[in-house]
């Protein structure tokens, strides 16, 4: 798999997500064998480019190249600067964030919003390539509403404005997260287009990997949400492609140290006050199926300290172990109710 003229590791892609592929996630799916990550989105606007949040998004001090940034906004010449000063910040690829279907994205016309004027889409793509010397890639859906699909039509433009690998995610903005993602169109692109394309949407399993691989002809695949507590996740995809058998599942002892060592970072990264907070729904990803995971999580969100989290973290791990749990999942358990 090549981006422009970087050959990534593998076609196991991290997607990028808003409050949840900052460096330290993004370090760790890595580790645990993705290809290739991209950043959480960045916004255009130049008066929010110093603010604390959007510094912490454009941190990649110590991660494995090639360094992806994704910006997102509506103007291209913001747009076009915004490239330019990552670039200097570090990326050496720049994505285009044309897929978000957040409320507050769209409401300014950005995200997946701007699939709704194809014209602005092709200005966008076309200043943005030519404003910068590196990489330039696109994440988008299969269009906007339901029966508008207007993929085929943004993807050859976006090969014509010369960007360098296209990731589709299989639904439209106004299927927000809902439904089966779909892969036809994905597929259709892929045969019309010569640049790298990706096939992102519901890839949660080994299996579905090899699935949406088949079904897409894509190059590779991106992982989203799935991944969100189970980074080894990549790990998983990587052997069943490359042997066709299924890794067991990770024993309660590896969730515990990958989790402490992800509490560590995190709150290295974020410091005591956000570092804790930001911490708590990673703690929910990891522990979502363990016994007694509901009434611990309870727990956790009322913590307010890092101290008092990692030590109520390895407490509860220890108890697991105590009792002799090893594999991930129990067969069943309620769904939580609070806030993360």
């Amino acid at each position: 798999m090549h981006i422009g003229p970087y050959t990534l590791a593998n076609n196991l892609i991290v997607a990028p997500m808003a409050g949840v592929t900052d460096r330290p996630f993004r370090m760790l799916c890595k580790r645990f064998g993705a290809g290739h990550a991209v950043s959480e989105m960045i916004t255009a606007d130049q008066s929010l480019r110093l603010t604390k949040k959007t510094l912490k998004r454009a941190d990649f001090d110590g991660e494995l190249a090639p360094i992806s940034v994704q910006i997102a906004g509506s103007d291209p010449e913001q747009l076009a600067q915004a490239a330019q000063y990552q670039v200097a910040n570090g990326a050496q690829i720049v994505d285009i964030n044309m897929g978000c279907p957040a409320k507050k994205v769209c409401n300014k016309l950005a995200g997946s919003a701007l699939l709704k004027d194809e014209d602005l889409v092709g200005r966008i793509l076309d200043a943005v390539v030519a404003a910068v010397d590196v990489p330039v890639t696109l994440k988008t859906r299969l269009g906007f509403c339901n029966g508008e699909e207007n993929i085929l039509r943004v993807a050859r433009r976006a090969e014509e404005a010369g960007i360098a690998a296209l990731a589709i995610h299989g639904r439209t903005r106004e299927d927000m997260y809902n439904g089966a993602a779909r892969y036809a169109l994905i597929r259709e692109v892929k045969q019309q287009l010569s640049i790298p394309v990706i096939a992102n949407g519901d890839i949660d399993s080994p299996q579905k990997a090899a699935e949406v691989l088949a079904a897409t002809g894509a190059d590779a695949i991106m992982i989203g949400r799935a991944a969100q507590g189970r980074p080894w996740l990549f790990r998983e995809i990587g052997h069943y492609l490359a042997t066709g058998e299924l890794l067991p599942p990770p024993r309660v002892v590896e969730i515990r140290d990958v989790l402490l060592e992800h509490l560590d970072a995190l709150h290295a990264f974020y410091g005591e006050y956000s570092g804790c907070r930001i911490a708590r729904k990673h703690i929910a990803w990891y522990t979502k199926g363990l016994a007694g995971g509901n009434e611990f999580r309870q727990r956790m969100y009322r913590l307010d300290t890092t101290h008092e989290q990692k030590n109520a973290t390895q407490a509860f791990f220890d108890g697991l172990l105590a009792a002799g749990e090893r594999l991930v999942y129990v067969a069943t358990e309620p769904e939580e109710q609070g806030e993360v």
